[in-house]
């Protein structure tokens, strides 16, 4: 059920702006992959040193099988950049903006959106972060319309349209 991040990612500006649902993310299970690490992290799955200790190879092979695969489907799904920051150039987390955007568009709700990040990648957040995360992509989306339809840029009011409407149902 994992969609490909992309579709939203590429899009309209307003996928560049800073949203802090990623602040909101979560390792499912922290005690017990910091105990398999035997090193300490934050819990918050976009901070910085939670990306420098899971995703450094040494670290993966004290993992075990079910984690270190969840941690390399995220890696390979999210931290996939050119970027000379990476994986603090931002990328990672617009990657997972989309996905959840995505997810939406798929038709699931916040709780499903929850259960489905928890089983691609043992991630978890509040479905409360993440309806609120919805409707202020849904705001953004339609102040780009009006903005764009004011500037008279069809196609940007037509594409914000159309993705708000994906994400309304």
């Amino acid at each position: 059920m994992r969609p490909v991040p992309g579709r939203f990612y590429s899009a309209a500006a307003y996928c560049r702006a800073r949203v802090a649902i990623t602040d909101k993310i979560y390792v499912k299970n922290h005690r017990q992959l910091a105990s398999q690490l035997e090193t300490s992290f934050p819990k918050g799955a976009f901070k910085g040193a939670t990306l420098d200790i899971l995703f450094q190879g040494e670290g993966l092979a004290k993992l075990d099988d079910a984690s270190r695969d969840r941690v390399l489907d995220f890696a390979e799904d999210f931290m996939d950049c050119d970027c000379q920051a990476a994986p603090h150039c931002g990328c990672p987390e617009r990657k997972f903006i989309s996905y959840l955007l995505e997810l939406r568009e798929q038709g699931l709700g916040p709780d499903a959106i929850v259960d489905v990040m928890t089983d691609d990648y043992m991630l978890y957040a509040y479905p409360g972060d993440i309806l609120s995360f919805l409707d202020n992509s849904i705001r953004t989306l339609e102040a780009i319309e009006t903005l764009a339809g004011v500037d008279g840029e069809r196609e940007v009011e037509r594409e914000a349209s159309e993705r708000r409407g994906h994400l309304v149902r």
